[in-house]
């Protein structure tokens, strides 16, 4: 269901990674009545294939897999989990450059993002490998006499993972990984616009050993395929990485099986830059923070906040800076992408309208770029006000909104006047300031004086509308945990 020639063209080396089925109990399957999704590339529209789109029946039969394989991988030796997972990672790293190129295909992004992307993907699997031999019974002192009191971490059971197009392979190693590593099987669904990474990961997981049924990736339509999984009592924990609007729909709907949920939503994350920052420093980092991925990118900066002092200044050099970023196609390794896909440029186009409409000043871009539909030039907007759409709606593309301000307290609370709280960019170099601007900030993460924070060590995730829980870390694998009390008497 897809020309080899396009990707061995692409430079892609091992083939059997590109695969058109669901993975489903150990088999490669395809849809009911042969019913397939195109995949195009978003470069140039050009077609990919077509992939299998499974039912919902048949995403009951991947649970019906997964519970299948449940009690064995439970009780597999932590170990011995580990082994496999340490397998899996030592394969991703030793394809990295083919599912890079995979990914390129279909997500768009610049071939150097997705190599990086890749490694960051294997960094969840080598890390939870390690992780899974730890979960270990915990003694607590007794409040009762002649009793002896533990408490035991046991996987919850069938993990459901829902993840986004805009990190394809990341997103789905920093679930799977810490629910196989916790003891759970897993049924996955992958974005229609980007299934291939995923089924190349699945490729790999069953070249490492992994256990048929205990990692399942189900493609199709999310409405058909997801919704079952919720109201599935056997599915008892639910991990999504996407907007808002659909994690508040994922959750009503688990409303009624009580799942555990893992949501890491939408974002909206101010940069504020206070005068005496390192001016060179914020600008570089402030680029970076809103242009990676070509702008799509939950911790992509949307609001950028400068005090009065430097405001003028910001922005020259800010403006001068994404003048010299180079668009392109994602295999040529550009600076800037294409979107997703049109509705993703639509909302660029309708932001800098509205923008302007309410005073703002366009410095640059502002207008689809004449290499192809899907590219929008990266857009500097400055003295952007408050009551612009792009000031309290997640703008998903390469357009920058900056705007003045006087005080600390001021800047305070507009960052903090938002549903979302994922993260936060904070320039300073006052260590009172830093520490107070830290503790006032509304959001799960705070990035001072840089733009990387993420890694497989630290809790991934934000406050607010911007989500439940926590990926990565610990505290991640825990998620996919319960805490069984153990009291005993030994008599």
């Amino acid at each position: 269901m897809s020309d080899s020639a396009i990707w061995t063209r692409n430079g892609i080396t091992d083939t059997r990674l590109v695969r058109s089925f669901a993975y489903v109990g150990g088999k490669w399957v395809g849809g009911d009545e042969a019913a397939t999704f195109a995949v195009t590339n978003p470069a140039d529209g050009s077609a990919l294939g077509a992939v299998a789109s499974l039912s919902a029946d048949q995403a009951r039969k991947a649970v019906d897999a997964a519970q299948g394989a449940f009690d064995g991988w439970a009780m597999t030796l932590p170990q011995d989990r580990a082994a496999l997972l340490r397998r899996w990672f030592d394969l991703i790293l030793a394809h990295r450059e083919d599912l890079a190129r995979i990914m390129v295909l279909e997500q768009g992004k610049p071939l150097s993002e997705a190599r990086g992307e890749i490694d960051y993907a294997a960094s969840f699997v080598e890390y939870y490998a390690e992780e899974a031999k730890r979960p270990n019974i915990e003694g607590v002192t007794s409040h009762l006499p002649d009793a002896e009191v533990e408490l035991w971490l046991e996987p919850v059971g069938v993990a459901a993972l829902i993840t986004p197009w805009n990190f394809p392979a990341a997103m789905l190693t920093r679930k799977a990984a810490a629910a196989l590593a916790a003891g759970c099987s897993v049924v996955s669904h992958p974005s229609a616009e980007t299934p291939y990474s995923a089924l190349a990961l699945a490729e790999l997981a069953e070249r490492a050993g992994i256990p048929a049924g205990v990692f399942n990736v189900v493609t199709g339509h999310a409405a058909t395929v997801v919704e079952p999984w919720t109201q599935d009592a056997r599915v008892r924990v639910l991990s999504f990485t996407g907007s808002t609007d659909i994690g508040q729909l994922l959750y009503r709907q688990c409303a009624g099986t009580v799942k555990k949920l893992v949501l890491e939503l939408g974002g909206h994350a101010p940069v504020i830059v206070f005068k005496n920052a390192d001016l060179e420093t914020a600008v570089t980092e402030s680029i970076k923070a809103k242009f990676a991925t070509s702008g799509q990118d939950c911790l992509g900066a949307n609001r950028i906040y400068v005090e009065r002092p430097i405001y003028d200044a910001f922005c020259r050099r800010f403006t001068d800076a994404i003048q010299t970023l180079k668009i392109g196609r994602g295999m040529d390794d550009p600076d800037i992408g294409p979107l997703m896909n049109d509705r993703a440029v639509r909302k660029q186009e309708e932001h800098v309208a509205d923008a302007l409409a309410h005073g703002a000043t366009l410095a640059c871009g502002g207008k689809r770029d004449p290499l192809g539909p899907l590219f929008f030039q990266p857009t500097v907007l400055m003295d952007v006000p408050d009551a612009a759409a792009i000031m309290h709606e997640e703008t998903f593309g390469p357009v920058a909104a900056i705007t003045p301000f006087d005080t600390e307290e001021e800047v305070v609370a507009r960052a903090n006047a938002t549903e979302y709280g994922l993260i936060a960019y904070l320039h300073c170099h006052d260590p009172r300031r830093i520490y107070r601007m830290t503790r006032a900030l509304q959001f799960g993460m705070v990035a001072v004086n840089r733009t990387k924070v993420t890694g497989a060590p630290i809790p991934f995730g934000g406050v607010k509308q911007s989500g439940l829980g926590r990926e990565g870390a610990r505290r991640g694998m825990e998620e996919f945990m319960e805490i069984k009390y153990v009291c005993r008497d030994w008599a």
